[in-house]
């Protein structure tokens, strides 16, 4: 093993260049799924076991709730969370689908955003963007901060959904904020897909049960450059950006079509149909292959590609592959060397499958302790990471076969998606932040 991980980090390097990563973000965990947007973290190296007692730099607690991963850039953490605060109050808004797993609004929120020192674990500066009473409820595991922030090492972007989206400099200065207007989910599940950043570009995806739309932004000043309809209805996908051959596309997974749009001027480039409704895995791509995967009302997985893609692809040999079967569902793929790997809906049981053929390598098989996951897979040094809402975590090797490298647990429960910066995981619970790293 030790020959093989400078082989890995390699591979990833030059392939970010295809990708379109830059070299300098290869060692932050600066958006959603990590540098190259797989949730593979190419060189980083961190801890197999943890425990209460073993393996933990710091433990700080979070006030609030939010299921946003953490954005690491250098030696600041930044996270988004929402404080309840006052006392209750009439529920906003009603449940046009009965209760559903719902909870209701009944207090008014703060809505933060906050920098953590990393060596440290201090809370460096809380800034409060938003201060109100949400007009819908959320979904019983949810929150009402579950997209995750973005910095390009300067700047902080950090979107509360139907708060709004806000930009904040390095200390936590407010730059400007963009208001689009009230969000409604499907069952008022609330809001979740994150925005993404590609140069000076941020794009945000507004998929509902109304005017759905996709926008992109320029960072800077939070002016529109353009703004497209959709004709989707509520999706909680994270899109992602992508260079091959050409100007950057912006890929959207969604119930009707996963799309591809042109960077520039938000012209639709291609469309492909085949996922279920409530669509939240997000996309992953490497080497010209964008893969998408739901599971609702039907489990369906797809291999996507972009050479000669145009127009409306459904039924074109550019669907490489395609599954039906132990798809994923919150929980996105992690693409890792030429696996991906994925939980079945949202359990503990994985599936490994070859990226170019769609076949299984190994699974679906249980991985112990895990029961209900939310998070998403995450990858390094050719092992997978996943943990549970028990506070349960396995770590394994990428390989043929389902090996278990360890079990462990922490007392709290995760939903937000592990991040990984240099040789530290860190994981974001519902009342801690946890850095794990070997001793020094």
């Amino acid at each position: 093993m030790k020959l093989l991980v400078p082989l890995v980090v390699v591979f990833f390097c030059l392939s970010s260049v295809a990708f379109g990563a830059p070299e300098e973000t290869l060692n932050q965990w600066a958006q959603w799924r990590g540098p190259l947007a797989t949730g593979l973290a190419p060189r980083s190296n961190p801890p197999i076991h943890w425990s209460e007692t073993q393996n933990i730099r710091w433990k700080t607690e979070i006030p609030g709730k939010g299921h946003s991963t953490p954005a690491i850039w250098g030696n600041r953490i930044f996270l988004t969370t929402a404080i309840p605060y006052g006392p209750s109050e009439a529920p906003v808004g009603h449940d046009r689908h009965g209760d559903h797993d719902n909870f209701r609004s009944l207090q008014r929120q703060r809505f933060q955003v906050l920098a953590v020192d990393r060596s440290k674990g201090t809370i460096l500066w809380a800034k409060t963007v938003q201060d109100e009473q949400p007009h819908e409820g959320a979904h019983v595991t949810g929150s009402w901060a579950s997209a995750s922030p973005i910095t390009d090492g300067t700047r902080v972007f950090a979107f509360f959904g139907s708060r709004g989206l806000f930009c904040l400099d390095w200390n936590g200065r407010l730059l400007w904020k963009k208001d689009f207007g009230d969000m409604h989910s499907k069952h008022g599940h609330g809001e979740g897909a994150s925005p993404v950043l590609h140069g000076d570009t941020l794009v945000v995806n507004w998929d509902h049960e109304g005017a759905s739309f996709i926008v992109a932004l320029d960072k800077r000043t939070g002016h529109e450059r353009w703004r497209i309809k959709r004709n989707e209805v509520t999706s909680w996908s994270t899109p992602i950006i992508v260079q091959f051959k050409g100007p950057p596309q912006v890929i959207v997974s969604a119930t009707d079509r996963v799309r591809g749009y042109d960077l520039r001027t938000g012209k639709e480039l291609w469309a492909c149909g085949g996922l279920s409704h409530n669509v939240v895995a997000s996309p992953v791509y490497f080497d010209g292959v964008v893969y998408v995967g739901s599971s609702y009302e039907k489990r369906a997985m797809m291999a996507i590609k972009l050479e000669g893609a145009s127009g409306d692809i459904t039924n074109s040999p550019n669907v490489l592959w395609r599954r039906q079967h132990d798809t994923p569902y919150v929980p996105s793929p992690l693409l890792t060397g030429n696996q991906l790997c994925f939980h079945r809906h949202l359990s503990g049981v994985m599936t490994c499958v070859d990226r170019h053929t769609g076949k299984t390598i190994w699974g679906p098989r249980k991985l112990p302790g895990l029961r209900r996951v939310f998070a998403s897979p995450t990858g390094a040094a050719g092992r997978i990471y996943s943990v549970s809402r028990e506070g349960n975590a396995v770590v394994l090797q990428r390989g043929p076969h389902r090996k278990i490298l360890a079990q462990n647990h922490l007392n709290d429960a995760f939903t937000a998606s592990p991040a990984i910066a240099g040789d530290e995981l860190f994981l974001r619970g519902e009342k801690y932040l946890y850095c794990i790293a070997k001793a020094r």
